[in-house]
């Protein structure tokens, strides 16, 4: 019989913030066939997220279940399997939000889920206790899930382990982004730039949450030696988050209040590349940072952490470098290629022919969904 209706998708996520995985999804939202597939969403709080209006817009539902606190696990779980009873109409559950899908998952699949998926999205943890608790909960979620997906190698390595890897058992996704969106466009750069007042400036770029993953501390060390070595220096940093504050605060102390500016959120974030010469992101560790793809779209030169994925060099615009190196190592790696960063070149074509472009993967996607899954030729193990 002819299937009339779309399949509906739960994904699950923290919120429905700008955020990395979030923007991820919300990209392969925008491409679907929303004919065919439909997403909801299943998010730990309560609170409108910025990109709330437009999944409605889009014909999704968002529902939310309390954040996961340790000690209430068992109302925790007991609001999931509460869910699930009164909604079970999903053809997959998409699970994004690894620290606890060992948890929602099963309960998840019980309640008649056909398909669940676990999907890897980050190479590590955070310090301490916070990062310990996540392994932990985490640990069982490879034998819990019907596919575990991963955005890389090292993202499927360390949610799942190499084992699991080397027994085929872990799907890689390309976290495709679209290219045509972020293509150079001089006439925004000169419109922005002006507003911004950047029109004499070079300016290093960077966009990420203010996290420990970020390193944003070596970020503003690597400015500071690149102001020594030139005057027209500025530093714009898109992103909100916990570290901020304390981020600004280095900032001051360095003096450096009038070279960086601190921008916040942008959905309009494909404007903001226009503006910068050069993309930096010292990353402590990642899973596969869909903004340096958005940079190198836009045709910027990447100055990458070593501790990133080499899977992200989709152009040769990335160099990698360490972050135990002295931040004056990465300014001058950035002053002896400042002149070809102001050549701007087009890198959607070479991006596209990697499987990164989205709207290839949204039919990919579509396929299995709709299939109940493993479609051959979906994604690459």
């Amino acid at each position: 019989m002819m299937q009339t209706e779309p399949v509906r998708v739960l994904n699950v996520l923290g919120t429905t913030n700008l955020g990395g995985a979030e923007s991820r999804v919300m990209e392969l939202y925008r491409a679907l066939d929303r004919d065919k597939v439909q997403f909801d969403f299943l998010v730990h709080t309560e609170r409108e997220g910025q990109y709330s209006e437009e999944i409605r817009r889009l014909g999704g539902r968002i529902y939310s279940v309390p954040r996961f606190r340790v000690l209430n696990i068992l109302s925790y779980k007991k609001a999931l399997r509460s869910f699930f009873r009164e909604h079970h109409e999903f053809a997959a559950v998409h699970g994004h939000m690894t620290s606890t899908a060992a948890i929602y998952l099963p309960i998840a699949k019980k309640a008649g889920i056909p398909v669940t998926i676990a999907h890897a999205r980050s190479a590590g943890v955070d310090p301490g206790i916070k990062g310990f608790v996540t392994k932990w909960i985490r640990y069982p979620l490879k034998y819990r899930a019907d596919y575990c997906f991963a955005c890389s190698a090292e993202a499927g390595e360390a949610v799942y382990g190499r084992k699991w890897i080397e027994k085929g058992n872990v799907w890689t996704i390309p976290n495709a982004i679209d290219v045509q969106r972020f293509a150079f466009r001089p006439a925004v750069r000169q419109q922005l730039r002006a507003e911004l007042d950047l029109t004499d400036k070079f300016v290093i770029g960077h966009v990420g949450r203010f996290s420990f993953m970020k390193n944003h501390r070596y970020l503003i060390d690597v400015f500071a030696e690149l102001c020594r070595m030139r005057d027209d220096a500025a530093l714009v940093l898109i992103g909100k988050g916990e570290l901020e504050e304390k981020i600004r605060e280095k900032v001051n102390a360095l003096g450096l209040t009038d070279k960086v500016r601190f921008l916040g959120n942008h959905f309009d974030v494909e404007r903001y590349y226009q503006i910068f010469d050069y993309f930096v992101f010292p990353s402590t560790f990642e899973g596969f940072p869909g903004s340096v793809a958005e940079a190198q779209a836009s045709g910027l030169c990447c100055l990458v952490s070593d501790q990133v994925t080499k899977e992200v060099e989709l152009t040769e615009l990335v160099t990698y470098k360490s972050i135990n190196e002295p931040a004056a190592n990465w300014a001058g790696e950035i002053m002896r290629n400042a002149k070809a960063a102001l050549e701007r070149r087009d890198m959607r074509t070479a991006i596209a022919g990697k499987g990164f472009d989205v709207r290839g993967q949204a039919a990919k996607m579509e396929v299995f969904y709709r299939s109940g899954g493993n479609p051959p030729g979906v994604v690459t193990q």
